[in-house]
């Protein structure tokens, strides 16, 4: 693969750190777009990376960031929203999404990779998956000229994420009996990496040219069953209670209103379509996804062993307390 030109948005996330890390390794130059260089500094480790001041949202910004580059990835997504109402999910998935069309036709670039979401959809049930079945969609009916590839992962788990290490954040905090809202719900987890290597066989184009891939892990689970596996791997046993519909909405319109929205009245209509894959977006690409039972535990039975070391400390304690 010869070395390229990548500009990223949304280079700094839990997807864009490791990808980043990956595209350099691999050679290529890369400029990651921040709206505070100073924040993500640590990202200039990486030998061949630049790191640029942009406001993503000023069309001229973008352009020139875009000028002389082969390719352009846009990572960028949100899962909640500052206000309500889908204002803000349309500006950071769709407006952004517009932008990036029309900087790349002013600058010349050709090559779009574009990380959306599984089940997004222009009539979904959430204003997130909407938003981003709308960004799909201006992409599919931009310029013939435009050489595109679309990702449909499902949720993305691996070291630092913000989905099992959520919970298991969660379960250290609620004691005895875990309420859960739609303990049904159904997804399909897949490996951050695994996701990435997706990326990279799409640089090129090629077959890839004007495709959309559904990225998912090879089980599906219950939320239940998810939130079941990370109790078990961190040691902190829990009854997992699932909610009726009725408690788990009300449940989502407090969430609404606590400061960083654990849970989100959004959250929960995306919680009412099930996150798997119709189709095998990895086979077509020759890549065989990995386990979550067996990739989580590197990174949770951490939390599992520090947990039964105080487990440990604590017994030990009241054994002292009680000796004669």
């Amino acid at each position: 693969m010869r070395p390229q030109s990548i500009v990223v948005l949304g280079g700094t996330g839990f997807l864009g750190t490791r990808l980043v890390a990956r595209l350099i390794k691999d050679g290529h130059r890369v400029t990651v777009l921040s709206r505070d260089r100073e924040q993500h500094k640590h990202l200039l480790v990486l030998p061949g990376l630049t790191l640029e001041n942009c406001d993503v949202y000023v069309a001229a910004q973008l352009s020139e960031q875009f000028r002389g580059k082969d390719v352009v990835i846009n990572l960028v997504g949100i899962l909640n929203e500052r206000g309500f109402g889908g204002s803000g999910f349309r500006r950071a998935h769709t407006e952004l999404t517009q932008g990036i069309l029309q900087a790349a036709r002013s600058a010349g670039v050709t090559r779009l990779l574009q990380v959306s979401a599984l089940k997004a959809a222009v009539d979904a049930p959430s204003y997130y998956l909407r938003s981003k079945g709308d960004a799909e969609q201006l992409i599919r009916e931009s310029s013939s000229a435009l050489d595109w590839t679309i990702f449909q992962p499902s949720v993305m788990f691996g070291p630092g994420d913000s989905f099992l290490n959520r919970f298991a954040g969660l379960l250290a905090a609620i004691p005895v009996a875990f309420p859960l809202a739609k303990p049904n719900a159904r997804f399909q987890p897949v490996l951050v990496d695994d996701v990435i290597e997706a990326v990279l066989r799409c640089l090129n184009g090629g077959a890839t040219s004007r495709q959309t891939y559904e990225l998912g892990g090879p089980q599906v689970y219950s939320l239940r069953e998810i939130v079941g596996l990370v109790a078990k791997l961190t040691g902190r046993r829990r009854w997992i209670v699932g909610l009726p519909d009725v408690v788990a909405r009300t449940q989502a319109l407090v969430m609404d209103f606590v400061p960083g929205r654990p849970f989100s009245s959004d959250n929960y209509r995306s919680l009412t379509i099930d996150s798997v894959c119709t189709e095998d977006g990895f086979a077509k690409l020759g890549i065989k996804p990995q386990s979550m039972v067996a990739s989580a535990r590197q990174y949770l039975g951490a939390l599992e062993d520090n947990a039964r070391l105080s487990q440990n400390r604590a017994s030990a304690g009241r054994s002292k307390a009680i000796r004669p």
